[in-house]
């Protein structure tokens, strides 16, 4: 489905990726992992369209989508959720999900969907965004990636900033949706949290792979867990 061969990116005048390698498999929940600051987010904006890249190729489904705008990766069938959720706080939350769709036809059914698999949105449909708590907000992040039914969802650090009890309810509504058979890029510095829900998992230190392999494998690892990561 994803494949990332090869990426090297900047951030301004800084080389941040150094032939960064990844693949994401039909039906795969896959844990990109590692403390802040190794290249996580730039990998994901990389794959986005929102970040240059210098040098290897991003492809979906076989398709070269390098540095296509992030508009065409939406419409090849992947929702995003952005670090820090991306929300529209001044907005209701019915109209924060309307933002989601990519055009009007078709709309009051797809968020009858997404009220049937979050009953907590269609209670705070009415009220201001910003007045969910961080783990509500959250959930309608998600909610607006999943509302145009992508097959491969990208999230970013969706733990941060969120009560434990909170991100487990999150982490287990993740393991679900993979179940139905969409495809998740789980970027994450909390790493047993992340190599718990996933298939395979990836380490990045310093914009490079240094370790990769099933994620059981790599819990198991306890020195590169205190090596590279936050756990």
């Amino acid at each position: 489905m994803l494949v990332v061969e090869g990426i090297h990116a900047r951030r301004g005048d800084t080389r941040v990726l150094h032939g960064v390698s990844l693949s994401v498999g039909e039906g795969e929940m896959v844990a990109l992992i590692g403390r802040n600051g190794m290249g996580k987010t730039t990998l994901l904006r990389s794959i986005l369209g929102q970040c240059a890249v210098t040098d290897g190729r991003v492809t979906l489904d076989g398709q070269d989508v390098t540095g296509r705008p992030t508009y065409a990766i939406a419409r090849a069938s992947v929702g995003v959720v952005p670090e820090g959720r991306g929300i529209f706080p001044t907005l209701r939350v019915v109209e924060n999900l309307r933002m989601g769709l990519p055009r009007s036809r078709g709309a009051d059914a797809a968020i009858e969907r997404i009220y049937e698999r979050f009953p907590l949105l269609r209670a705070r449909a009415r009220e201001r965004a910003g007045s969910l708590s961080g783990g509500q907000q959250q959930i309608l992040a998600i909610a607006r990636a999943l509302i145009a039914s992508p097959r491969l969802l990208l999230i970013d650090e969706f733990s941060e900033g969120i009560q434990p009890n909170i991100v487990q309810e999150i982490g287990g509504m993740l393991q679900r949706l993979n179940q139905e058979g969409v495809a998740v890029l789980l970027v994450e510095q909390n790493a047993r949290l992340a190599l718990g829900i996933s298939h395979r998992g990836y380490i990045l230190e310093k914009g490079r792979v240094v370790a990769e392999g099933a994620s059981s494998a790599l819990l198991e690892d306890e020195q590169a867990l205190a090596q590279h990561l936050v756990i």
